[in-house]
């Protein structure tokens, strides 16, 4: 039985997309990241003869698939999109939505060891496919592996002092939990933003184990060749180094934001930026959904 898409995961975001999407109803769509289905329904009210086919890698979403002859469910990866859309005879699509959150499904699922809210085994797995967990690298990284993922992707200025103390602990004793993981670094816990520091430090995990900067990497550059003249490119992220990408590769289609010219000097780009700045969540969304508070949504028009 499907879990309602409420329960699953609130769509962030949900009527900005939409309209960011602009949508066609004979057009084909894509939803990056299905999860709940909810940015998934909205897109299909909209569609009459047309088509939207969605990824996700997590085999938990199958479970909110919606029964439409104009839907298709790939449990995949994102970055593979252009080799499944090959196998349905699509070459060309209208629009990407990619919502790259975890959803609330996962974070509010022990086991998985999204959240700090639990004490559980070190997952972070978006598919048990993959076979790198969050246990693995603390205890086998070494100092300089560590010490670049928690500056890198979790954006912490003390990652050397983060990487010594796991190092420390699992010489010790060997780091199982969650809670394993917060005593290693109790002592680093700045005073009053225990909470941010721990997100930021599973956040970095979360990004290793996932591959996630290389796989969104994968999905924009196969953006740009799949969509068709006027096909809007719709993603949200939630922090800097995911949003960073996005809009360099938005402005310029590269990711250092590198804006090339012709002979005569004329802009070599290839998408039209929608909103100059980034769409985030009012009051009422952020009162409905408090996990959107960090969400950016950008948008963009393949020329």
């Amino acid at each position: 039985m499907a879990m309602t898409n409420n329960i699953y995961h609130i769509p962030v975001l949900r009527d900005n997309c939409i309209e960011g999407l602009n949508i066609d109803p004979s057009g084909i769509y894509i939803d990056a990241t299905f999860g709940g289905g909810g940015h998934s329904r909205e897109i299909l009210k909209h569609l009459t003869t047309g088509r939207l086919i969605a990824f996700d890698q997590d085999e938990e979403a199958l479970k909110n698939a919606i029964d439409d002859v104009r839907f298709t469910l790939i449990n995949a990866n994102f970055s593979y999109l252009k080799n499944f859309l090959g196998l349905y005879n699509v070459s060309r699509v209208n629009g990407i939505l990619a919502d790259l959150g975890v959803s609330s499904h996962q974070i509010d699922t022990p086991e998985r060891g999204f959240s700090t809210r639990f004490d559980s085994t070190l997952d972070l797995r978006m598919s048990s496919k993959n076979q790198l967990t969050a246990e693995h690298i603390v205890n086998t990284y070494e100092h300089e592996s560590l010490k670049y993922l928690f500056k890198l992707y979790g954006e912490l200025n003390n990652a050397h002092l983060i990487a010594n103390a796991i190092i420390k602990y699992r010489s010790q004793k060997k780091i199982n939990s969650t809670a394993d993981l917060k005593e290693a670094v109790i002592n680093l816990f700045p005073k009053n933003k225990e909470h941010k520091f721990l997100a930021q430090i599973f956040q970095a995990l979360r990004i290793e184990v996932n591959n996630e900067i290389e796989t969104l990497k994968a999905l924009l550059i196969q953006s740009k060749e799949v969509l068709s003249e006027g096909g809007r490119l719709v993603v949200i992220s939630y922090h800097s180094l995911e949003d960073r990408l996005t809009k360099n590769f938005m402005r310029s289609g590269n990711f250092e934001g590198k804006i090339d010219e012709d002979f005569f000097g004329n802009k070599l780009v290839p998408f039209e930026i929608i909103n100059k700045k980034p769409i985030i969540p009012d009051d009422n969304e952020l009162l409905l959904n408090n996990r959107s508070r960090s969400a950016k949504l950008r948008i963009a028009q393949k020329k």
